[in-house]
């Protein structure tokens, strides 16, 4: 309880800051406004006496767009990612996030890509948009599940997602996500300190693949995250 009333104390203040120094350097450049929002995700974790782990980062091409594609436990997912992942990157994130004043804008500023998937025209232009992006060499993230788990397991993959990234022909990167649970479970208000594990795996290729394989390719991507997830709940 202390630990979340410090957190949320301490953690609401200073993203207000960075939200509020933020805006005008999104007017300067994209690339430093992500780099001052990755600043903004490790000061947070540690702020909630986080430590983030990564393993694999040897799978990481050195070069091109990729589509980051983690498993999604926890909004602590968010932060870890953002440090644990290198260069500039987007998210595809739900529609209502850009709906809250100030932090809608900001993340618009930022060049992240909203989805509406109550919304099949919309969830359709966002990911035309995503594709445009990509092909502009910009890499991106996306949580194929949708949305947090609740009990750490995963959920289904949603299709779209891989549709994407063979329209885009580029490669995927598979990421488990673990830990971030314990840290903050999906419906609880409580924090806890932890560590949280950011494992990557090796690119799945998508070039030469057609969309009648994306059910194939949505396997390969799940089968490594599923095995590294169910590992971490039996341990």
């Amino acid at each position: 309880m202390l630990r979340t009333l410090f957190y949320l104390i301490t953690f609401v203040p200073w993203t207000l800051f960075v939200i509020f120094t933020g805006l005008p350097i999104s007017f300067v450049s994209e690339s430093v406004l992500h780099s001052y929002s990755r600043f903004w995700a490790m000061v947070s974790l540690k702020l909630a006496g986080v430590k983030v782990v990564v393993k694999g980062r040897e799978n990481l091409p050195s070069e091109g767009a990729v589509v980051y594609m983690p498993n999604h436990q926890s909004n602590f997912d968010i932060l870890a990612l953002f440090v644990s992942l290198p260069g500039h990157f987007r998210w595809l994130a739900k529609e209502e996030l850009f709906h809250i004043p100030l932090f809608g804008f900001t993340m618009r500023r930022s060049g992240y890509i909203p989805v509406d998937r109550s919304n099949r025209k919309k969830s359709v232009e966002s990911m035309r948009y995503a594709i445009e992006r990509i092909a502009q060499g910009n890499s991106v993230v996306i949580f194929p599940e949708g949305t947090r788990s609740p009990d750490g397991h995963l959920k289904e993959f949603k299709a779209g997602s891989f549709t994407l990234a063979i329209q885009a022909q580029v490669p995927i990167i598979p990421i488990a996500v673990t830990g971030s649970r314990d840290v903050m479970p999906k419906h609880s208000r409580w924090i806890r300190g932890g560590v949280i594990t950011v494992t990557i795996f090796p690119a799945v290729q998508t070039a030469g693949r057609s969309v009648q394989e994306r059910n194939t390719l949505l396997q390969e991507v799940r089968d490594p995250i599923e095995a590294v997830v169910e590992k971490a709940l039996q341990s």
